[in-house]
């Protein structure tokens, strides 16, 4: 895992959790609190609420990100940038200043005048924007997203079968499209990746931000620093029943798995709460490394076959190593004799192990390509049986 220096202030598994806090310079937001048009009122909001309250990074934004709103232009955001300007300078408080844009035009003026790095969640689709980052050795957020600039986050809206392949397309579910998203124009030495949660377009479901957190590990194979937004966000929300004012339990509860999951910053309107629930999660990750005589061992993210697989590509490896090597230990419970013993004979002939426990579960030991081979071979029967080696096949996946 690359780490990253933003402005000095380091980014990655060695540091704490940074928390990035956010002021709006702009009507639209949906956000009240964090919105203001006087730089005074701005600079305290972010002096007390912001940087008082643990904040290592304010991301100031234009305009709202919401789809409801046109996309400014960059000479429209230009014309607001010199509010957002005079609130840094007004600033107190020690932190660093995150410019959210899409435009490499007002990346570069931002840059140039006292900003430290760039926030973009078009990811990259203003090709220059990334050069001009590495021009000014700045450190840049990159959200999943397609090369559209007036498409934020709308993953799905890309040609994948032009811009990958048809075949690829063809398999491929929403959390696949997020991180090719992210691979897409490339990534700088200081680029952190954003999987892109929240509601970016009409097609992206609750389900789909469901699934982008729980396959978060599977990001860690860029070898990038990452950042999740999630605070308040409608897919916790739903689970717990809880309306946007409501849902800070849950965003905190979130955040220390997001940490666990490999997080690295946490974008959030409620800085202290969030900062408390990201060392939470930071205290009870286990990542371990070694270093002895300039030689590092790093032990990688892998708790599911998905995940192995994934390490292994981004590596130039074959991904179907995994399956002969990831280790399945499984307990089966239900199966009337007669079905144990099916299932203790079609293991043993795919070269994986039935063991029966004294309470009358099973469990089921082999490498992915056994545990397979098991569920293959049972899956037209019709049966119990069947039904099982249905659900073993999608834990597989």
């Amino acid at each position: 895992m690359d780490s990253v220096d933003a402005a000095g202030l380091g980014i990655g598994d060695e540091y704490p959790p940074r928390i990035m806090g956010v002021l709006n310079i702009s009507e639209e937001s949906p956000y009240d609190p964090s919105v203001y048009d006087d730089p005074g009122e701005a600079a305290q909001y972010v002096d007390e609420e912001l940087i008082g309250e643990g904040a290592d990074i304010v991301d100031i934004g234009l305009e709202s990100a919401n789809k409801r709103f046109d996309v400014l232009s960059a000479e429209a955001e230009l014309e607001r940038l010199h509010l957002a300007l005079e609130t840094i300078e007004s600033v107190s408080g020690d932190a660093i200043f995150s410019i959210e844009t899409r435009y490499a035009a007002v990346a570069d003026e931002a840059l140039s005048q006292g900003f430290d790095m760039v926030n973009d969640i078009c990811g990259f689709a203003d090709p220059e924007l990334p050069t001009v980052c590495e021009d000014h050795d700045a450190a840049v957020a990159k959200m999943a997203s397609p090369p559209n600039i007036e498409r934020p986050g709308a993953v799905e809206e890309t040609n994948w079968a032009a811009r990958k392949s048809p075949a690829w397309a063809a398999d491929a579910d929403y959390v696949d499209q997020v991180y090719e998203a992210l691979k897409q124009n490339g990534l700088t030495d200081k680029t952190i990746i954003d999987p892109a949660f929240g509601g970016w377009s009409e097609a992206q479901t609750l389900a789909d931000d469901r699934e982008t957190f729980r396959r978060l590990r599977e990001f860690r194979a860029l070898e990038r620093p990452m950042l999740v937004s999630i605070n308040r966000k409608n897919f916790l929300g739903e689970i717990a029943g809880r309306e946007t004012d409501e849902r800070l339990p849950v965003s905190l509860a979130a955040t220390s798995m997001a940490v666990e999951r490999g997080a690295h910053v946490i974008r959030t309107h409620d800085v202290a709460e969030t900062r408390d629930a990201a060392l939470i999660g930071k205290a009870f990750t286990e990542r371990a490394s070694a270093t002895a005589d300039r030689i590092t061992i790093s032990q990688l993210d892998v708790h599911s076959t998905r995940e192995f697989r994934t390490q292994l590509r981004e590596r130039g490896v074959d991904p179907a190593v995994a399956d002969d090597w990831q280790a399945h230990l499984l307990e089966v419970d239900g199966l009337d004799p007669d079905a144990s013993d099916r299932l203790a004979a079609v293991a043993a002939d795919q070269g994986a192990v039935v063991r029966r426990t004294a309470d009358g579960t099973c469990l089921l030991v082999g490498s992915t390509a056994d545990v397979s081979g098991v569920a293959g071979e049972l899956s037209g029967e019709n049966s119990r049986l069947g039904e099982f080696a249905e659900k073993l096949s999608g834990l597989l996946r």
